[in-house]
């Protein structure tokens, strides 16, 4: 084949440290604003960027010339040091090291959206934990419950 041509929607879920601030209401929109323009800057497309006060769910379309990992990093290492501008409230910030990435099929894609789009709504009934083990599980994905979750 003389191109290389990818569509991968994927979902990327990772969490504050524990030792870390919150992420307030009102810097929100700011900081999926912003980590979309990190998206964009790695030829990945953000198509919804929602969360927590203490975790991020991301939907995109991935380029095709990235390791996941590495636009994990771009996202986190930029969010981070952005965020810390907007306020002496963030200088303790910082992101998690581990993260999570799912792959989702074009037939699930509105529903993961949907999905994202309510977090609020939905961590009302379950906590992050809880809804991290679920989708480990839901992927077969094996992992030792002691390093999930403290850094």
């Amino acid at each position: 084949m003389a191109q290389s041509l990818s569509k991968l929607y994927v979902h990327l879920i990772y969490h504050i440290k524990n030792t870390s601030v919150v992420i307030r209401d009102e810097e929100k929109q700011k900081l999926y604003a912003y980590m979309g323009s990190v998206l964009k800057s790695n030829d990945s497309i953000p198509i919804i960027i929602n969360g927590t006060e203490d975790h991020v769910h991301i939907l995109c379309v991935m380029s095709k010339n990235i390791a996941l990992a590495k636009l994990i990093e771009e996202i986190k290492r930029h969010s981070s040091r952005w965020i810390k501008t907007l306020d002496k409230y963030y200088n303790d910030f910082a992101w998690q090291g581990g993260y999570g990435g799912f792959s989702v099929s074009p037939s699930i894609h509105d529903k993961t959206k949907r999905y994202i789009e309510n977090q609020e709504e939905h961590h009302k009934k379950k906590d992050f934990k809880e809804e991290y083990l679920m989708f480990l599980k839901e992927y077969g994905i094996k992992y030792d419950e002691k390093y999930l979750w403290y850094d």
